[in-house]
């Protein structure tokens, strides 16, 4: 836990000098986009743990660094393009969102055994979080 906590140190320093250097908006750029080629190294990493079998949360994982990666990195796409209108509701999205998606649902299925669940019970929190999602929407 301590490698952690330095790391972790180092990381927020680090964004700290950016800001300072660069400015506030390049920083956040630069670290958007930094993560969001990582993201899809990590799937990639994670895919082929799931071809070797190494572990069953493996494909669940893939998928979900997959859309987080695309998905920041459309945002970060759209920043650095200085948000035209065709991205702003483009449908692309949605499809690395149902990555994302897709891959918090395969993580769920996999987890739930070790809750002592069976069936489709993983789908709980799946509706849980949609629900919260949608209750924030009709609230504000």
């Amino acid at each position: 836990m301590k490698q952690v906590a330095i790391l972790y140190a180092a990381v927020v320093v680090a964004a700290l000098l950016a800001v300072q250097t660069v400015g506030y908006d390049q920083a956040v750029l630069i670290a958007y986009g930094a993560i969001a080629l990582m993201a899809l190294m990590i799937s990639v990493t994670f895919l082929w743990l799931w071809v070797v079998r190494a572990t069953p949360l493996a494909l669940g994982m893939s998928l979900s660094w997959a859309g987080s990666g695309l998905t920041i990195g459309w945002w970060w796409l759209m920043q650095i393009a200085g948000n035209p209108a065709w991205g702003a509701e483009a449908a692309a999205l949605f499809l690395f969102l149902s990555l994302l998606i897709s891959g918090a649902v395969l993580h769920f299925s996999v987890i739930q055994g070790s809750f002592g669940l069976h069936g489709v019970a993983f789908l709980w929190p799946v509706f849980g979080a949609m629900l919260v999602s949608l209750g924030a929407l009709l609230l504000l």
